[in-house]
C-alpha cells in the first residue's frame, strides 16, 4: 500500500509516526510544503491552493490513501476538493471531544492550542458547539510554536521564555486537559507539559486519524506492503531535501511515543 502524507512542514511527522507503530507495512510519502509554511498566517484561499497542489502531486504518483496531516490545512480543505481525488483523504480534527469528557468527570477546564487560523474556523467552532462545551474550553493561538519547530528549536530557552509569555494571563491550573490541535505541537510535548501540573493531560487527534485510515484500507481491502519506505518530498525552493534531518526528527519522535 502507498500512504501520503502532507503537512506544511514537519509537523506532520508526530502523525506519520503513530502510523509507522500502527501501519508497519506501507509505502510511505511525506510532502512538506515548507516552501510556505506557516500556513496558521495565510489565507483561507492560499492554503487551499497549496493544499490541492500536494494533492495533485499524490493522485499523479497514485496513492491509495492521503493524512492531511495538518490541522490547519483540514480546518479550510473543502469537501469539493475531496470528490475531485478517487483516493480517500483523512483530515485531523483537534480532540476536543475526548478531552471534554475526561474534564467533566473531574470538573476542570480544557484548553485547546492551535494556529490562529484553525481557532477561527467555522469547522472548529462548531465542533465545540456541538460537544455543548463553549463555556468549559478556552482557546490560545501559539503559532510561534510551528516558527520554533520549522527551525529544529524545540527545548531552548526561547520556547520557554515565548511559552511563559503567552500563558501569563492563564491561570494554568485550571485545566486538566490541553489538546495540541496542530501537528507541530506534540513535538513541544515535554516543555508543554513542565508548564503544567502533572495531571494536566496532553490529548493529540494523530491516533484517532490513524485508526480512520486504517478502517478505511481495510475497506478498500488494500494489501500491505512487504517492508515499509518513507520518501520525502521537500517544496523547499533551490534547497535540496533534508531528508537526514527529518528521519532524525521522525525516529526521535517514534521513540518517545
Amino acid at each position: 500500500m502507498k500512504i501520503g502524507f502532507f503537512d506544511s512542514g514537519i509537523g506532520g511527522l508526530t502523525v506519520l509516526g503513530h502510523a509507522l507503530k500502527i501501519l508497519p507495512f506501507a509505502d510511505y510519502i511525506y510532502y512538506a510544503d515548507i516552501k510556505h509554511v506557516p500556513y496558521g498566517e495565510k489565507t483561507k484561499n492560499e492554503v487551499r491552493q497549496y493544499v490541492q497542489k500536494a494533492m495533485d502531486y499524490m493522485a499523479e504518483i497514485k496513492v491509495d490513501a492521503v493524512v492531511i496531516a495538518c490541522n490547519t490545512a483540514t480546518s479550510v480543505a473543502d469537501m469539493k476538493l475531496r470528490r475531485n481525488y478517487n483516493f480517500p483523504i483523512i483530515g485531523m480534527e483537534p480532540a476536543v471531544k475526548p478531552a471534554v469528557a475526561y474534564c467533566k468527570e473531574i470538573g476542570k477546564k480544557v484548553l485547546v492550542l492551535a494556529t490562529s487560523l484553525t481557532l477561527r474556523e467555522e469547522k472548529f467552532n462548531q465542533l465545540v458547539h456541538r460537544l455543548d462545551a463553549t463555556e468549559m474550553v478556552d482557546t490560545l493561538a501559539l503559532g510561534g510554536l510551528v516558527k520554533f519547530a520549522e527551525q529544529f528549536e524545540f527545548d531552548t530557552e526561547a520556547v520557554h521564555q515565548y511559552l511563559q509569555k503567552e500563558f501569563a494571563p492563564l491561570v494554568l491550573s485550571d485545566y486538566g486537559a490541553v489538546v495540541l490541535g496542530c501537528t507541530h505541537f506534540p513535538l513541544f510535548n515535554k516543555v508543554l507539559q513542565q508548564s503544567f501540573t502533572e495531571d494536566t493531560v496532553l490529548f493529540d487527534g494523530s491516533v484517532g486519524a490513524i485508526n480512520h485510515l486504517c478502517d478505511i484500507l481495510e475497506q478498500k481491502g488494500v494489501a500491505p506492503s512487504l517492508d515499509d519506505k518513507i520518501k520525502f518530498v521537500i517544496t523547499n525552493g533551490n534547497l535540496p531535501p533534508n531528508d537526514v534531518d527529518y528521519k532524525k526528527i521522525l525516529q526521535a519522535y517514534v521513540h518517545s511515543i
